[in-house]
């Protein structure tokens, strides 16, 4: 179906032998790059994503994160977790002794072990075909000799500013004559450059061994961290079977926890087969259902989601029939009565805070990877390590300092994670890599594009576009784009709505079709990127 013409729009792109869709178009030039060499979806993966480490160092870096889901063909799909781990001295006791209530973005406590790095060379080690050197240098290269920054790149840059200032040796690169850069303005990071290099050539050593891990742990222990090198070099990724659900004939894949894709699959799995749901035609009253299931799902995940090692429910119960009537019930109550029920310390950033990158490739293979990094906070912890360049992301701000809680900080503890990359199959056939981001709005958001694709019927860049909601302990974002009958629904209904001065995420996809062998590419224009393919 066509989109009207006439109207501002994206089109979606389509191909047949390879496709990928980031959220900078540099990123996915050097994707299509890789690939026409010969490289693998997951060869892509990592150079578009060392690209946006370079080119939008807001929202992900080689400081941060990582978790991917690999569906190679004739194989059952996997997910990869490269989410890092709290130091083995860290003590919560001490912390909360302190009067701590909870961890601040920009302490060294906050900062885990980054894990992105041990996934990308676990992923090209078991996935990849050309050398790693040739996959970072074209990141390097950029970070060396500088890059233009982007229209919502910044956007973002200026929004976080005074967070940048608060560190000297942030402020010096990050704000160069003491302002952030300006739209099209060049920006180079030669220290992260020399990193990215060291990396290519030492493999997981060039960022756990020597320098680069003896810069971090020198910059946070001067701050008080408890970060040793022993920590580093104990840094690993963990392959898993996926966690899915069924929605609408498909089968949605997430990754396991830590990363909260289960609670994405408790939204769906509350509204799939609901009669309050499937009866209901008013577009204010559907909003209004979907956001206080996801209010009610997400205050499940606060209280259970962490460290599998550590969880105290099993994902079994989790998406379990209590767990979907409880979300069901809690729906259809007040919006106030529900906003006070569901009130509890956030974890993490601001809902519409659009930190975080994703990305979708599908190969000539047909190696499928859909794949999301992420320094946490825009500009993570704003703790930059001054020799290496290194950002560090702030991952472990979503620890709690409660003794009893089951995402409390403990030692060698991943915390609970909000970047979750998704992949729709039917059958043994992937049909769809797609990403959400959006900091605690993921998964939310994977849930309303589910809802937009399999119920609504809309094309995939439509549904992408489409404007966005979210509901989370007692605040309720709206865009500027949602309809106002539905915006004075909610607010008819209880709900303190505020409409929002900045998108909520963004998000990429591929569309697979086997029977015609089409790739259908889609990118969020919330963010600079686009899909491309041939």
């Amino acid at each position: 179906m066509n989109r009207d013409f006439q109207r501002p729009g994206r089109s979606a792109v389509y191909g047949t032998q390879a496709m990928i869709a980031t959220s900078h178009p540099q990123a996915s030039l050097i994707g299509v790059e890789v690939m026409r060499k010969g490289g693998s979806a997951v060869d892509a993966a990592i150079a578009a994503t060392a690209m946006l480490c370079v080119v939008e160092p807001a929202m992900t870096g080689i400081g941060g994160d990582c978790f991917a889901i690999i569906a190679k063909p004739g194989a059952k799909p996997v997910t990869i977790n490269g989410s890092g781990r709290a130091p083995a001295a860290s003590d919560r006791a001490a912390l909360a002794d302190q009067g701590l209530g909870e961890i601040a973005d920009n302490s060294p406590h906050a900062v885990t072990i980054p894990g992105a790095v041990d996934a990308w060379c676990r992923l090209h080690e078991d996935y990849g075909r050309l050398d790693l050197a040739e996959l970072l240098e074209p990141a390097a290269k950029v970070a060396e000799e500088g890059y233009a920054i982007a229209p919502r790149v910044a956007f973002d840059w200026q929004a976080h500013a005074k967070r940048l200032a608060r560190n000297p040796a942030t402020a010096e690169v990050f704000l160069p004559g003491g302002a952030p850069p300006a739209l099209g303005a060049l920006h180079a990071q030669p220290a992260l450059a020399a990193s990215l290099r060291l990396i290519g050539r030492k493999g997981r050593a060039g960022f756990y061994e020597g320098e680069v891990a003896e810069d971090i742990v020198a910059t946070l222990k001067a701050l008080g961290g408890v970060h040793g090198l022993d920590d580093f070099a104990a840094q690993t990724s963990a392959y898993a079977a996926p966690i899915s659900g069924r929605y609408k004939g498909h089968d949605i894949l997430e990754c396991p926890p830590n990363g909260q894709g289960a609670t994405a699959l408790l939204i769906l799995a509350a509204l799939e087969s609901w009669d309050v749901w499937t009866g209901c035609t008013d577009p204010g009253e559907r909003m209004r259902l979907y956001l206080e299931a996801t209010r009610a799902a997400y205050f499940l995940r606060d209280r259970a989601i962490t460290d599998p090692a550590f969880m105290q429910t099993g994902v079994d119960d989790f998406l379990g029939q209590a767990a979907i009537d409880f979300v069901r019930r809690e729906a259809m109550r007040p919006a106030p009565d529900a906003r006070a029920a569901h009130a509890a310390r956030r974890l993490g950033p601001a809902p519409w805070e659009t930190d975080t990158i994703c990305l979708s490739v599908v190969d000539s293979d047909g190696l499928v990877v859909s794949f999301i990094n992420s320094i946490f906070h825009p500009f993570g912890s704003t703790l930059l390590a001054p020799k290496s360049g290194v950002m560090l992301h702030c991952r472990g701000a979503s620890f709690s300092l409660e003794a009893g809680h089951p995402n409390r900080l403990e030692p060698g503890k991943r915390p609970m994670h909000t970047i979750i990359p998704g992949l729709v199959m039917q059958g043994d056939k992937p049909v769809l890599p797609f990403g959400v981001m959006g900091g605690q709005y993921q998964s939310g958001g994977h849930a309303h594009l589910m809802m937009r694709l399999y119920e609504q019927g809309m094309p995939l860049q439509e549904a992408i576009d489409a404007p966005r909601a979210f509901a989370y302990q007692g605040e309720t974002q709206v865009e500027t784009g949602i309809d106002a009958g539905v915006a004075d629904h909610l607010a008819a209904n209880g709900c303190a709505v505020t409409v929002l001065d900045a998108p909520l995420g963004g998000a990429q996809a591929i569309a697979i079709d086997h029977a015609t062998g089409t790739l259908t590419g889609a990118s969020d224009p919330r963010k600079d990127g686009c899909a491309l393919g041939w």
